[in-house]
């Protein structure tokens, strides 16, 4: 113990001031972690006058970065209750960044002397353990994420999609009882928008979660808006690793990506829900559906397969191409296609799988099985699997969907298409079955796997078509135009069938099996 003692390290910070009264400022001020206690604390003091009115038990506390020379330190006041309470804070300034870097570096080694003397970590302790989010997800795809989601043009992309911030506008201003006075997290907060509705709406203080550079943009944006900025606190971090001084009551956030599980962001949705939100608090949004219906185009079937024709060349400069034309077919459909496409398209009515955000785990979102089965409403060839999907915001006072479904006004999420590299021939009223396969992968996406299988004669034609949700094929065209023979019906087509369907497994040939004499293997 005398050796740990004698352990100490300073940092000379130009001033502080306590939470209770900003416009004292204190400094300079001299910062000193140590073991002088027997556990690790920090104490501010000008010169060695270091009071202990300003001792904080590092073990207990949480250290927030505010700006790049500004942090906020935050010492919980007692263990005896278990909702946890933070007594005081103070704003620490510092000279410049690198200080400032090289400070949170020095509390986060003082945490690790905390998980040295108790061999295990406590509620409330930062882990500096591997994160959760980096046992799950390569280090090239997270760089890849959060540079993206850290550049404004993307983010303006995302602000001038209207249908999707309109609607999060009208559920946070129409449901203001859930915000007034209330406790709102923000997860992955982006530039900040939904952080400042829930301020609009009334919230005590927001926290707005942010692990791309976007998180100092957020600051400047929030800081321009004095009269909201007051009840924001923006924290740059991945969910899965920040802490924070309060519960929250609700948790806002846009997690969706394409086919709505694209990027994986639903669970650190999932993950912020156990973390920071209390029992019964709401979350908006609350469930997300994904819609799937079969469908028939002649245009984009024939447009994918007509990429390949390039290897079919047998004399391109002397050599010869064909040897990959297969490799290359099976290439292009393992695209899904994303873009906007006419409801006429669909054959049969839509079946949903639903998601509820506020009782999944998070396991359940490693894979997703969903079995399928329709009827068809024409005689056609059907193509593949069309799917969207919509979230609901259930407010205390109204409740608010967002739709990216066809013939609605479009967002930038578009729709999404798995298309067969074999067609299935079917007939009016003819059953169609199937699977749609999700399994998660550490590039932060999904690979699909999807099986339809329809019955011509006596004969069970099955086509199969795996698919990287990570690498679509954004087409984005406008609709084409339909002949009358295909008009349908499509508010008829978009309205869900509430069915359940086992299915069975497939090997992932493309084939056309003999019917079976025992009804009960006809359905996949």
């Amino acid at each position: 113990m005398e050796e740990n003692q004698k352990k100490e390290q300073q940092f000379l910070i130009s001033y502080i001031s306590e939470l209770t009264n900003c416009s004292k400022k204190t400094g300079p001020v001299l910062a000193r972690f140590s073991l002088e206690s027997g556990s690790p604390e920090l104490r501010f003091g000008q010169s060695n006058n270091l009071i202990d009115d300003n001792v904080f038990n590092v073990k207990n506390s949480q250290l927030f970065k505010l700006g790049p020379a500004e942090s906020l330190c935050i010492s919980e006041a007692s263990e005896a209750n278990e909702e946890k309470s933070y007594s005081r804070g103070i704003s620490i300034q510092f000279r410049n960044e690198e200080e400032s870097r090289a400070f949170h570096c020095a509390f986060e080694q003082w945490k690790k002397e905390v998980v040295v003397q108790e061999s295990a970590l406590i509620n409330g302790v930062v882990s500096t353990s591997k994160s959760k989010f980096d046992d799950k997800i390569e280090a090239s795809s997270a760089k890849m994420y959060f540079h993206y989601y850290g550049q404004l043009l993307h983010q303006q992309n995302m602000l001038q999609d209207f249908v999707r911030t309109g609607t999060y506008y009208s559920a946070v201003i129409e449901n203001r009882v859930d915000f007034i006075g209330r406790v709102v997290v923000d997860v992955g907060a982006g530039s900040g928008i939904l952080s400042l509705f829930a301020a609009q709406a009334g919230a005590k203080h927001v926290y707005a979660i942010e692990a791309s550079e976007m998180a100092d943009y957020a600051r400047r944006l929030i800081a321009g808006n004095p009269i909201l900025s007051e009840k924001i606190t923006v924290i740059k971090g991945k969910v899965e690793d920040v802490e924070l001084p309060e519960k929250a009551d609700i948790l806002i956030s846009e997690p969706m990506g394409t086919l709505l599980v694209n990027e994986r962001m639903l669970e650190s949705y999932v993950i912020a829900r156990d973390r920071f939100l209390v029992q019964n608090g709401k979350m908006f949004p609350g469930v997300g559906r994904i819609h799937m219906a079969p469908f028939s185009d002649e245009y984009l079937y024939m447009e994918i397969a007509n990429k390949a024709t390039f290897w079919q060349q047998q004399n391109y400069f002397g050599v010869d191409l064909t040897p990959l034309h297969g490799s290359a077919y099976q290439g292009y459909f393992s695209q899904p296609v994303v873009d906007a496409f006419d409801s006429r398209l669909l054959v049969a009515p839509a079946v949903s799988h639903v998601i509820n955000f506020t009782s999944v785990k998070e396991e359940d979102l490693y894979e997703i099985d969903i079995p399928l089965r329709f009827f068809s409403a024409v005689s056609t060839r059907i193509h593949g699997l069309a799917c969207w999907f919509d979230v609901l915001f259930n407010g205390s006072t109204v409740q608010r969907w967002l739709t990216t479904a066809p013939g609605a006004p479009t967002t930038h999420w578009y729709q999404l298409r798995c298309v067969l590299p074999q067609p299935l021939y079917v007939m009016p009223g003819q059953e169609i079955t199937g699977r749609l396969h999700l399994v998660a992968h550490k590039a932060q996406s999904y690979t699909i796997y999807l099986t339809l299988s329809a019955l011509v004669g006596d004969m069970l034609q099955t086509s199969y078509v795996k698919l990287d949700l990570k690498e679509p094929y954004y087409r984005m065209s406008q609709p084409q135009a339909y002949s009358a023979a295909q008009d349908q019906q499509p508010n008829q087509l978009l309205q869900s069938q509430d069915m359940q369907f086992p299915s069975r497994d497939e090997d992932g040939s493309i084939l056309m099996e003999p019917l079976s004499p025992n009804p009960e293997l006809h359905s996949l």
